[in-house]
């Protein structure tokens, strides 16, 4: 459960003793004493929350068939906040399979901030039976994973067309955060993609990395 409800305004406050900036919602339980020091505080600006209405082209994005396949993903923190990126993205649904923890999770739920009202979910056992099933539906599958057949999602991205964005209904795969995607789903593939590491780590957090390869593939 939410311990505050949303506020449609907020303020941004300076405390007149230690000089705190920090953004202030009606609903907050800081009021109007500085969180840091308890002083008091002055309004330096007043602004609505971002919102209006929905442009045409996230409206047409968003009966693309775009999908995003977490399988054993651990953290309900990172499936919490690939559901938030995925909405963003105009991914319309989320296969949650094996022990990937699903929204009735409280965990998923604080994370995805709502997200999971607009992208739909079902949860699946076995992950491996489901992509053979959308397969024969005319699903393009696509792996984000370190592996031999990889190519680079930056040099997958380039050369696909204008026509083959939109051709098929495609499913996007992540899997478990130590063991990664179970080989028999990357042999199902039709495609498996890296993100190339620039420093010595050799991935990003799962969450990231939906991210970056989400962004990539909608361009």
């Amino acid at each position: 459960m939410r311990s505050m409800s949303i506020s449609s305004s907020f303020e941004i406050r300076v405390c007149q003793s230690c000089g705190l900036r920090y953004p202030l919602t009606e609903a907050h339980p800081f009021g109007v004493r500085c969180p840091h020091c308890l002083g008091e505080t002055r309004v330096v600006l007043k602004k609505e929350m971002g919102g209006g209405e929905v442009s045409e082209e996230v409206k047409s994005n968003k009966k693309e068939m775009r999908a995003v396949l977490l399988d054993n993903i651990r953290s309900a923190w990172n499936v919490g906040s690939i559901l938030r990126s995925a909405d963003g993205f105009g991914f319309t649904h989320a296969y949650l399979c094996g022990i990937t923890p699903t929204p009735e999770v409280d965990a998923v739920r604080k994370t995805a901030l709502g997200a999971e009202e607009y992208v739909t979910w079902s949860h699946h056992k076995d992950a491996v039976k489901l992509v053979k099933g959308l397969k024969l539906e005319d699903w393009k599958v696509t792996a984000l994973e370190e592996d031999q057949r990889a190519v680079s999602i930056s040099q997958f991205a380039n050369s696909r067309s204008a026509d083959s964005k939109t051709l098929h209904p495609f499913v996007l795969i992540l899997g478990s955060e130590v063991t990664g995607i179970d080989p028999e789903l990357l042999d199902l593939a039709d495609h498996i993609l890296h993100i190339p590491m620039r420093g010595q780590k050799r991935s990003f957090n799962v969450a990231n990395a939906f991210s970056i390869a989400a962004y990539a593939l909608s361009e």
